[in-house]
């Protein structure tokens, strides 16, 4: 676990112990999703829970969600989240057959995917850069701008001293080794979203969009995040998308990626605030940080959700369900997502989603 994370849990024992020592007579009406010392620390509603919980899906944030899970296992010591990070469609389908509890899915539910349109909610989590991120001997420092990227994944630029590669890169020495692509092999809301993007930012990407594409195939694909991880740390000369802290996780180098204001930025989870500060949020409360205005955002920004049943047969399970949400959105909960580099969602879209869980 985190270290970062361990000593706040530790000061954070430390100041409930205190507080219930000197004022364990006075009663708080603050709730849990309110950032207040009696949310972020568990209080009496998370500890009376109990029960199990059962969720699969996106393994873009499944890092984040571990570290909530572990933290709500504090708050609620009887109560058991299991989250399976086996790929947004792969949750979506489980989901939509009643197998799980609730899914995490970065992409939205399309028909046929697995839940059906009015029978679930989207409750935002967190965001993060998609990094774009490649394995090439000699060449520390990348930028690539929309058409270039396309280009790229769409094999009509096969090698790295292409002439649009160089035009993105003035004075760098770009080897003429060929590229080898690296894509998610399994349905995944990163590619979603990463093929969302190319279709927003560029005209020249024609393979369309959606948790799976039909890729060129002299392509390589992985499973989840940390197979296309995994592919390109072991191919000098791939390149392929894959979440910050997966990425980061593995000791991948990453581009810096020319946004809508014409600047090239690194994926860092200030370039993915700023995406954030300018996403449009539809009344569904889904979101799209995607090549959003702004000097400093960074274009490739995932949103990301956990989808919940609008009314669930079992008001225990219900309740479950809310305890956990609440927690996750809880100024502890929240606080958790920048020590595995993701980006807490923002105050407006922060208060719309307390205000989703309330309607089931």
């Amino acid at each position: 676990m985190n270290r970062n994370v361990l000593s706040r849990r530790v000061l954070a024992g430390v100041a409930l112990a205190t507080l219930a020592l000197a004022g364990c007579s006075e009663k708080s009406n603050d709730t849990p999703g309110s950032g207040s010392s009696s949310g972020a620390t568990g209080g009496s509603e998370y500890a009376n829970l109990s029960g199990a919980l059962k969720a699969s899906g996106a393994t873009f944030p499944d890092a984040y969600y571990q570290e909530v899970v572990s933290a709500f296992k504090e708050a609620a010591p009887n109560v058991t989240v299991t989250y399976n990070a086996v790929g947004s469609g792969t949750g979506k389908k489980e989901f939509g057959e009643g197998l799980t509890d609730f899914a995490g899915s970065d992409s939205l539910v399309k028909e046929g995917q697995g839940p059906k349109e009015g029978e679930f909610l989207y409750v935002p989590t967190v965001a993060a850069p998609i990094t774009v991120s490649y394995n090439l001997n000699g060449v520390s420092e990348l930028k690539l701008s929309p058409d270039t990227l396309a280009g790229i994944f769409g094999r009509t630029i096969k090698t790295w001293d292409d002439a649009a590669i160089k035009a993105d890169n003035p004075g760098a020495t770009l080897p003429s080794k060929p590229i080898t692509v690296v894509h998610r092999s399994d349905g995944s809301g990163t590619t979603s979203n990463f093929t969302k993007y190319l279709e927003s930012a560029s005209t020249k990407w024609t393979l369309g969009s959606g948790d799976t594409v039909d890729w060129p195939k002299d392509t390589q694909g992985g499973e989840k995040n940390s197979g296309v991880s995994q592919l390109i740390k072991q191919s000098d000369g791939a390149i392929g998308y894959v979440d910050l802290s997966d990425a980061k996780a593995s000791q991948l180098v990453f581009a810096s990626i020319k946004n809508k204001d014409g600047q090239f930025v690194a994926p860092t989870l200030e370039g993915a605030q700023a995406a954030l500060d300018g996403a449009k949020i539809n009344d569904d409360l889904s979101y799209d940080p995607l090549n959003a205005s702004g000097a400093t955002a960074y274009p490739i920004t995932s949103p990301t959700y956990l989808l919940v049943k609008t009314k669930y047969d079992d008001p225990a399970k219900a309740a479950l369900v809310k305890g956990f949400l609440k927690f996750l959105l809880s100024s502890e909960g929240q606080g958790l997502a920048k020590d595995v580099d993701f980006a807490a969602l923002p105050q407006s879209l922060h208060d719309k989603a307390l205000a989703q869980i309330e309607k089931f």
